[in-house]
């Protein structure tokens, strides 16, 4: 499972031209859940997630979570982000999980965000989407549970 993890000033996800979740300051997360996924591995990046001091305290030193500063998600699918470029110069996604087990733990993983981030808002599953923010920093952090 991969989070890239965009702390924003605000972030939009429209769907057919019409927005279908927005935030302010915060976090926009693209969650890409590939073959082997579990609800397990989920929980670990979401703690982690919810955790995460990357925002600036009094001193300037990034030290506060969503929490500490009221922070909201918006959490966007985004099954690209399993694509293997190893050959040639047409990307694969073998590595993703499959579309019914994906969205499945898309869904688990914004249920248990909304149990401790006030607000937590969603794209489409599968949808084209067009997504804007104005990212702050710019700060971006991958979460890969491969590697945490």
């Amino acid at each position: 499972m991969k989070f890239v993890i965009q702390r924003v000033l605000e972030a939009s996800v429209e769907v057919e031209e019409q927005v279908i979740g927005k935030i302010g300051k915060g976090f926009l997360v693209f969650i890409g859940v590939g073959q082997n996924d579990t609800r397990e591995i989920a929980d670990k990046l979401i703690k982690k997630l919810v955790g995460l001091r990357i925002f600036e305290d009094e001193n300037g030193k990034t030290n506060l979570s969503l929490n500490d500063v009221d922070g909201e998600l918006l959490l966007i699918s985004q099954f690209t982000l399993y694509a293997n470029c190893k050959k040639g110069f047409r990307p694969s996604f073998t590595d993703s999980g499959a579309p019914d087990m994906a969205e499945s733990l898309y869904e688990y993983i914004v249920s248990e965000c909304k149990k401790s981030i006030p607000v937590v808002e969603t794209g489409s599953f599968g949808a084209d989407m067009k997504v804007s923010l104005t990212n702050d920093g710019p700060f971006t952090i991958i979460l890969d549970s491969e590697t945490l």
